[in-house]
């Protein structure tokens, strides 16, 4: 009997969800001859035209990168058809269709066995491959350092940080574990903590259970929402400590996920008026110079071991950079010793 495996991104809320794990198939070149009606009309988009299976802006692209020959030649600039030319055009396949490739990344490992790798995933730090990051990414590191990895999909990558988000996260080493890992997110048994400083004083504690789905208006951004296409989301949330900013009250958060959402923390912060200190996107735009991301690191990761059954449970300090934002806002980082006693 064949079993099937759960989407490993399935409590991820992975957009790309197209498997690129297989090389594009060779593409022959394509041979056109213009008419003179054609005359006068920039080359891309008469190109664009006769092969609408392509967009303008790719073809545009192949135009610029030597791909396409007028007369045998090269094109430059913005160029024109006159009628009659022979056009010899070679399709490039787009990055997303293209397998990803392995590159030399530090990865900051704190734990590894024969199933598991917990990494410390610094900011700025891209974790997939997607439109504007196609190298550079964790998922192109991890193909460096274990090969075989590129045997589990998406790279054993079973749930994502933000860019501009540091901290723990855990990828799975086989096909079996990953399936083991998806599982326990599913059953929401996975603990995920992250401290947040935000900007504001929110009550003690609470928790935020509202849908998030795509903006309505603005595409980059999510929101709780109430429609159909939104999905559950839950946070749980305890203010650890206060501060100021320029004056301005600040709190560090605890917030532990049930749920992971696309900026989950970021969007149900901002839903109870608090948003994160340095949020380019949820945050206020005067003070977005405060700090140069938005102020989220996770600090704590536990699940069980999918081959042993035990319980496992990593920590991993906040980096320096959010370090010397709480000094700023005279936060005193001895209130760190009192979260695992809460």
């Amino acid at each position: 009997m064949t079993k099937t495996l759960p989407d490993p991104l399935l409590d991820s809320d992975f957009d790309d969800a197209e498997d690129n794990s297989s090389n594009s198939p060779t593409v022959a070149p394509i041979a056109l001859t213009l008419t003179s009606d054609m005359c006068g009309i920039r080359l891309d988009k008469v190109l664009s035209q006769l092969l609408p299976q392509y967009s303008r802006n790719r073809i545009q692209q192949w135009i610029d990168e030597g791909y396409v020959l007028v007369d045998g030649k090269v094109p430059r600039g913005k160029t024109l058809a006159l009628g009659d030319e022979n056009v010899l055009i070679q399709p490039q396949a787009s990055p997303e269709e293209q397998p990803f490739q392995a590159e030399p990344i530090a990865l900051p490992i704190i734990f590894e066995d024969q199933a598991l790798i917990v990494l410390n995933k610094p900011a700025g730090l891209v974790v997939h491959p997607a439109a504007g990051n196609w190298s550079g990414t964790l998922l192109n590191g991890l193909l460096h350092y274990l090969p075989s990895i590129g045997a589990v999909p998406r790279a054993g990558i079973v749930h994502r940080l933000d860019k501009e988000t540091s901290g723990l996260m855990v990828v799975a080493k086989s096909i079996e574990a990953q399936t083991y890992l998806v599982r326990q997110l599913q059953a929401r048994t996975v603990k995920r903590e992250y401290l947040a400083l935000v900007w504001g004083t929110p009550q003690f504690s609470g928790q935020v259970d509202g849908a998030i789905g795509r903006h309505p208006r603005d595409r980059i951004k999510m929101a709780v929402l109430t429609n159909a296409t939104a999905k559950p989301a839950v946070t749980h949330y305890q203010r650890l400590a206060t501060g100021a900013i320029d004056g301005r009250p600040v709190s560090l958060m605890r917030c532990q996920l049930e749920t992971g959402r696309t900026h989950q923390i970021r969007v149900h912060m901002q839903s109870l008026g608090f948003c994160l200190v340095g949020d380019p996107l949820y945050g206020k735009p005067h003070l977005a110079s405060v700090f140069e991301r938005q102020a989220l690191h996770a600090y704590s990761l536990g699940l069980t071991h999918p081959f042993t059954d035990e319980n496992c449970e990593w920590s991993a300090p906040p980096p320096e950079d959010f370090v010397s934002l709480l000094n700023r806002a005279g936060i005193d980082l001895a209130v760190m010793d009192d979260i695992g006693k809460t």
